[in-house]
């Protein structure tokens, strides 16, 4: 084996050898694959082969659609048959629900890229006449999707990088990582080291033991699925003798699995509920397993097969050929874990892959992008490992996991929170709030309220496509912050703190905002070199060299690493998480004076306390509560991060002067209403590490007149672009249902943008979005059409702010 390659892959699966493909594609061909034992074994040479297309995530869409073109390429490119079959793929709605999801789902197919078509119960069993189900409402088809060979593909990426140079080692087990002095990375395995500057992990069944190798956990654990293959269809045989087609893949929500033709016969999968699920290799990948199966397991699935043999008769008319049970990884989210390892300089993960034939071209081409070019040309972020936090560890994973793939065929719902590992992490408050009706939700790890409920309504959250009765309490709880109070409980929030003789001059190259003087707090964003937004921070600077940065709870562990990678080696600067150290409540609304001036000695007057502030002092009887007029609300307020022991009494102290004021409790989804008609971006959906800084509507905080920063030169290039898109806002008349971001926007019926987040604005009396158009179409007064569920709706430019676009009510 060689002694140095440019880039180390670990794992000879689908997504190993896809990112092997990728990379020599790119030109990177010093490139070597390690393989413990052969090509495809592990989970990818028994996989079904499925490739299936529907997400209504855009950018999962998106890759997943970059998946079937790479495949779709590749036999002609190598010589080497895929067994690509594009037989297309019908899902069945039996609800009205899940109708909604399908209808919700068309505008977004487009954005996409996808092609998909709504269809009619005669439409869905003329396309799959073996369907005997009676209970459909209709059908979602998309003819683009089908299945592929699973060993075949893999054997053909691994082919097409070999022919550009790359190489590949069999039997080669790799048994630990070192850094060398350099700062490359020797890999240990029993053929002998070999050093590299990049290591890739994508060892599938073994990513925890790989993961314990370079000292990381691994959030995700393989689960054991299995299918069986019947005899002879008469049917299907028939039906090749006419010469017809092969039908497509069918999924029922009746059975809870798929089916598909397998030769003359069928292939049925079953998903295991979450109370029959097994877990595989919890605690390592025994030693003796490679290209295995294990037993069938027929009791875990025996209620699929019933509803199987009754919405497909022929399933059940014929004999049972071969069972196929193995593991393959799972996370809690479904989503494999894609690009860098938290704290480890160029060691890049592609694990926990739920579907490695679905997600091995795709992984390959933008992770390999990622490496290559320094980021994506589509925003990744869902798939980046760090957005599990260290509150991941093994025993929330296994719970989440089982959670997952139990649950993987059942309706779910926007902004659905999963009952499973929770609560996990809470703060003092939640208690008390849990008395007082919380409404929990969950970001990285935190019980967090989603709406509070009152009146003697169950609280519960109400999931739906539709508006829910929780409304009228969510917009009770924004009236309350438009004209009296609102305590909204942020501890979840990121919070960083940074200092040291160096500090200013570290972030002023990272931000491209200016930095605010002392006592002052500003809104800063921390871009990519091809200037999308990698975080957002709000900066409070308590000290010539000390500041405080306070960032979107799911970017706690991912903005730690990025500003970690970036610190300078002398140790002039010293970064702190204090995620868990101090808590935080929002004060907000027009009385939030009146209910915080009694609680502390700090002169919150206008002239003593302006707008964009920091303080810090004692409220109550809590010390050391850092005061910063600022909120996400858009009214006077200050959100109080407070050291989490006092947090208990302040609790308290604050309810009860607030119920002098009108003060109500406010959760989460006021929050977003409330931020919405402020026209205030949020991250990961309006801005994001693919679109620019300019195209995000953040010209007012990007200041191209000071010295360099990270960025800058991507957002001049932009902004020189004579085909710019912008950000906008939307006002939509809405009855009943809402949109709920990634839908597109028309013109006489031609695709021209579409929104990024939305919801409904309910001070205004109609749903407020955001949207990305081409700069041509961003001036308020265009009109748009766009679609939710199904119906189409106007859309209107409106300008940005349309509560209060003077800012007012906050600097009252």
């Amino acid at each position: 084996m060689q002694a140095y390659a440019r880039v180390v892959i670990v794992g000879g699966g689908c997504v190993g050898a896809g990112i092997l493909y990728g990379l020599a594609k790119r030109g990177w061909t010093d490139v070597a694959l390690l393989e413990r034992t052969q090509l495809t074994a592990g989970s990818t040479w028994h996989a079904a082969g499925l490739v299936p297309s529907y997400a209504r995530n855009i950018n999962v869409g998106r890759m997943i659609k970059k998946t079937i073109e790479i495949y779709e390429g590749l036999e002609v490119e190598t010589g080497q048959p895929v067994g690509w079959h594009k037989c297309g793929q019908l899902r069945i709605a039996n609800s009205r629900d899940r109708l909604d999801e399908f209808k919700s789902y068309m505008s977004v197919a487009d954005v996409q890229g996808m092609r998909a078509h709504l269809l009619t119960p005669a439409e869905a069993r003329e396309l799959c006449p073996l369907l005997d189900n009676d209970h459909m409402l209709g059908a979602l088809y998309h003819p683009d999707d089908g299945h592929i060979a699973p060993a075949d593909v893999t054997h053909a990426m691994a082919k097409g990088a070999r022919d550009l140079g790359s190489k590949v080692y069999l039997n080669t087990e790799v048994t630990g990582f070192k850094r060398t002095p350099g700062g490359e990375w020797l890999v240990e395995t029993n053929k002998g080291d070999i050093t590299c500057e990049h290591v890739i992990s994508a060892t599938g069944n073994y990513a925890r033991q790989t993961g314990a190798l370079l000292g990381l956990e691994i959030p995700a654990i393989p689960i054991l699925h299995q299918y069986w293959i019947t005899e002879a269809v008469p049917e299907i045989v028939e039906r090749k003798k006419q010469g017809r087609p092969e039908m497509p893949i069918l999924r029922d929500e009746g059975f809870e699995g798929y089916l598909r033709e397998e030769g003359d016969g069928l292939m049925f999968g079953p998903y295991e509920r979450t109370a029959n699920l097994k877990l595989f290799a919890e605690d390592g990948v025994p030693a003796w397993f490679g290209a295995d199966l294990v037993e069938e397991d027929f009791e875990a699935v025996s209620w699929n097969w019933e509803q199987a043999l009754q919405l497909v008769p022929a399933l059940g008319r014929v004999g049972i050929k071969a069972n196929v049970r193995g593991p393959f990884q799972m996370t809690a989210d479904e989503l494999p874990l894609m690009g860098p390892a938290w704290g480890l300089p160029n060691v890049w993960l592609a694990e926990g892959v739920p579907g490695g034939i679905l997600w091995g071209g795709t992984i390959g081409y933008y992770l390999s992008e990622r490496i290559v070019e320094g980021g994506n040309s589509l925003d990744t972020s869902d798939l980046d490992p760090r957005r599990f936090g260290d509150y991941a560890n093994k025993a929330w994973t296994r719970e989440k996991v089982r959670e997952a793939w139990g649950t993987h065929a059942e309706q779910k719902y926007p902004g659905q929170d999963m009952p499973a590992a929770r609560p996990q992490k809470t703060a003092p408050s939640y208690d008390r709030l849990t008395e007082l009706g919380a409404v929990w939700g969950v970001l990285n790890g935190w019980e967090m309220p989603n709406w509070f409920a009152r009146d003697g309504v169950e609280a519960r959250d109400q999931y739906s496509w539709r508006w829910t009765p929780k409304g009228n309490f969510v917009a009770e709880e924004v009236q309350a912050v438009r004209n009296a109070v609102g305590l909204v409980e942020m501890t979840p929030m990121t919070k960083f703190e940074v200092s040291g003789p160096n500090a200013a001059a570290w972030l002023d190259r990272i931000l491209a905002n200016r930095l605010p003087a002392v006592g002052k707090v500003t809104l800063a964003h921390h871009l990519t070199a091809g200037g999308g937004v990698q975080a957002e921070y709000m900066v409070a600077r308590l000290g010539d060299d000390s500041f405080y940065l306070i960032s979107t709870p799911r970017a706690e562990r991912w903005n730690f690493d990025d500003l970690s990678r970036v610190l300078p080696a002398d140790g002039s600067v010293s970064l702190k998480n204090v995620t868990n150290d101090r808590g935080c409540f929002t004060v907000v609304g027009p009385n939030a004076r009146d209910v915080l001036q009694p609680l502390t000695e700090i002169d919150l007057s206008n002239a003593q306390f302006p707008w964009f502030s920091a303080k810090t002092g004692s409220v109550a009887l809590a010390s050391d509560v850092r005061l910063l007029r600022v909120n996400y609300e858009g009214e006077l307020g200050w959100e109080l991060y407070h050291p989490m022991a006092y947090q208990r009494q302040l609790l308290d102290a604050i309810l009860k002067e607030g119920e002098r004021h009108g003060m109500r409790l406010v959760g989460l989804h006021a929050l977003e209403s409330l931020r919405l008609e402020k026209s205030y971006r949020a991250m990961y959906r309006d801005m994001n590490p693919e679109l620019n800084a300019l195209e995000s509507g953040l010209e007012r905080f990007i200041r191209l007149d000071k010295a360099d920063f990270v960025g800058r030169d991507a957002v001049l290039k932009y902004k020189a672009r004579n085909d710019q898109r912008r950000s906008v806002t939307l006002k939509i008349e809405t009855d009943g249902a809402s949109t709920l971001a990634s839908e597109g926007l028309y013109i006489d019926g031609a695709l021209v943008g579409r929104i990024t987040s939305g919801g409904y604005g309910y001070t205004l009396g109609h749903d407020v979005a955001l949207a990305l158009l081409p700069e041509r179409l961003s001036k308020a007064g265009t009109k748009l059409d766009v679609t939710i569920l199904g119906e189409w709706k106007v859309a209107e430019v409106v300008a940005d702010s349309p509560y209060d676009p003077g800012n007012e009510r906050a600097r009252m």
